[in-house]
């Protein structure tokens, strides 16, 4: 997707931050499509411009930014919502990526870590400041070595798990080659694998999976 057709709309209540991020975005050729300040108000203007990018705060007035992002994605099933939030709380973290978003960043990240995400979530990438990473990882660390009941859930070998922490850091198959030694086709080849097994569309969606088979809970 080239910048000059990306659409992005940013959902804040602070008026000043979201004119200042809105105002960034457009220096770097972004088109802001729109901007919005609730829950209430992101599901309409979301409906009404379909951004391919939204950037959605966690803390809004009439509501989370987990229930403004799925009511984005009601309206909106294309767009990629990307969090842009003061916080760094597991909860609101794993409530996001549960309600759709495709990634977690934190305000405190530059311009340059921001304009690069929202780069990366219009091409599909799941995207996460270093830190919150590393709790969704823990969460596929804990899938991958937790017993299932459910003999219908697919088993992972220790190559894919691995592939796919790499993948869900968003790292691209040849820095995941790189890393652990092997062929850009080798890695490619064990990415498609495991969206097979799990029956999958994306790399966004490795993310969610975790999540969606109830990982959310502390274990026993």
């Amino acid at each position: 997707m080239s910048e000059a057709a990306l659409r992005v709309m940013v959902v804040d209540d602070h008026p000043m931050w979201r004119d200042g991020v809105a105002r960034d975005l457009a220096d770097e050729g972004f088109e802001v499509v729109a901007t919005a300040d609730g829950v209430g108000s992101a599901g309409r203007r979301a409906g009404a411009v379909t951004p391919d990018v939204v950037l959605m705060d966690m803390q809004l007035p009439d509501g989370t930014g987990a229930e403004a992002t799925a009511a984005v994605l009601a309206v909106s099933p294309a767009s990629r919502v990307l969090v842009l939030s003061a916080s760094e709380e597991r909860d609101d973290v794993l409530e996001a990526v549960k309600a759709g978003a495709s990634g977690y960043l934190v305000k405190s990240s530059s311009r340059t870590e921001l304009v690069d995400a929202v780069r990366a979530t219009a091409d599909g990438q799941a995207v996460f400041t270093p830190g919150l990473a590393g709790l969704i990882l823990g969460e596929y660390r804990r899938m991958s070595q937790e017993p299932t009941t459910d003999p219908a859930m697919p088993r992972l070998t220790d190559r894919e798990t691995e592939v796919l922490r790499y993948v869900a850091k968003g790292l691209s198959a040849k820095q995941i080659a790189r890393k652990l030694s092997l062929s850009h086709r080798t890695v490619e080849n064990h990415v498609q694998a495991t969206l097979r097994k799990l029956q999958l569309g994306n790399r966004v969606e490795l993310t969610r999976y975790a999540i969606e088979h109830g990982l959310d809970e502390p274990p026993a």
